[in-house]
This record gives structure tokens, sequence and C-alpha cells, in this order.
């Protein structure tokens, strides 16, 4: 072999680049990084990003089997190890969802995936990459209690107004607004933001005072029944 051969014989066993994006995370990258395993000469290969992921700076150690999962979570290492050992016997494509832990007791949320290559029953090598997905789900999950707290502020602002109108038609007090509503809300199985809303709406329009009449009038009407209910002898 000359050198050019054996130059291009070496590049095989570095890992691949990966890119990956998160519209989660705008146009900041998810960390992510590659691998190679040589299975003949059981030679573990890694890209500078995935020595970071697990903590660490290319030369700090040697990356190998047994160290990639003693990294993985205890409570997930066996489920990792079957995936890949089921790769390693039949060949084809794996991956697996998994928690990783670095060299600095970080807990991280990944995905692992890769390729391994089986010849006459024998594997001879696996690719693949890891992704960081801890950043995207801190996001999301971020994201999803600020939408939480932004509805329920939402939800208790218009049961506000509904019972402002109540009580400025009716000139009755919070309490018995509220008590309109939530009675309304037990008797037809409709939640008491939505009986809320739909007061608020009547109310904003000016043509639809008839039925904004009728509307209260109604919430009166199931109140009256309530009470005539709870007054029936057992």
């Amino acid at each position: 072999m000359d050198g050019q051969d054996a130059a291009a014989g070496g590049a095989t066993n570095q890992p691949k680049s990966v890119n990956t994006y998160s519209s989660a995370l705008g146009d900041a990258p998810c960390a992510a990084g590659t691998f190679h395993y040589d299975a003949v000469s059981q030679e573990l290969h890694w890209s500078d990003e995935l020595y970071a992921l697990h903590g660490y700076a290319r030369g700090e150690i040697v990356p190998t089997i047994e160290l990639l999962y003693s990294h993985k979570h205890p409570e997930d290492r066996d489920r990792c190890q079957e995936v890949f050992s089921a790769a390693c016997v039949s060949g084809g494509y794996f991956c697996s969802y998994h928690r990783l832990i670095d060299s600095r007791l970080r807990e991280h949320r990944v995905i692992t995936a890769g390729e391994a290559v089986v010849e006459a029953g024998v594997l001879q090598s696996a690719d693949g990459f890891i992704i960081d997905l801890t950043s995207t789900l801190h996001w999301e999950t971020e994201r999803a209690a600020r939408e939480a707290v932004e509805g329920a502020v939402g939800t208790r602002a218009t049961i506000e107004q509904a019972k402002g109108i109540l009580m400025g038609s009716l000139r009755i007090g919070s309490e018995a607004a509220f008590d309109l509503l939530s009675t309304h809300s037990q008797h037809t199985n409709i939640k008491v933001y939505s009986t809320a809303a739909d007061l608020v709406q009547l109310a904003n329009d000016p043509q639809q005072i008839a039925l904004l009449d009728a509307f209260i009038g109604e919430l009166q009407r199931t109140s009256g029944q309530r009470a005539d209910s709870d007054t029936i002898p057992g």
C-alpha cells in the first residue's frame, strides 16, 4: 500500500461530521458528535464533539466500548447494550434515546443512532452519532410551562370580566356572580371559562344586548333550579 492508499485507509477510520438543527433553539445547533468502531481492531474513534459531550478533551482519555457504556445512566445502560448488541449480530441500523452522565456528573438527554456492518455473520464496524437534546427539552419544558401560566392568567381574566358583567347587571356581589357561573357549569357540564367567555363576547357586542339579557336570565334560571333541588327533602 502506497502513502496515498494509507492516508485514504486512515481516513475511513475517522468519524464523519454531523450537522444538527433544532427549530426550538433557532439557529443554534444541538451539541452532537460521531463515532466509528472498528470491530476487527476493537478501536473506538470519537469526534472532538463527542469527547466534549462526555466531558473530556481529545487526548485526555482513550475511548473504549467499556468507557462508552460507563457513561450511560445506570437505569438505561442495559437497554442500550441490548440495542447495540442486537445490531452487531444482525447488522443494520440502531437507535436509542437515553441519559448520558458526563465526567462532571451532569445528565444529558441524548439520542444515539448508527449502523452496524456485518459480513458473513461477523461484525466489521459500526458508525453513528450522539445528539444532545438536553437544551431542546429544557426549552420545550419552559415554553409549555410559560404557555400554561399565560393560559391560566387569561382564563382568570375572562372569568373576572364575566363576574363584573353579572355584578353590574344584577347588582350582586362577586361571590354570587361566580356562583351563577359555576352552577351553570355544573348543571350543563360546560366549563366555567367557556360560559364566562360567551358572556364576555355577548357583552362586547352592542347588537347582542337581547341575547346577553337572555343568557343572564338562563344563568339565573339554572341557579334557581339548583337551589330548588337542594331544598327537596331526601
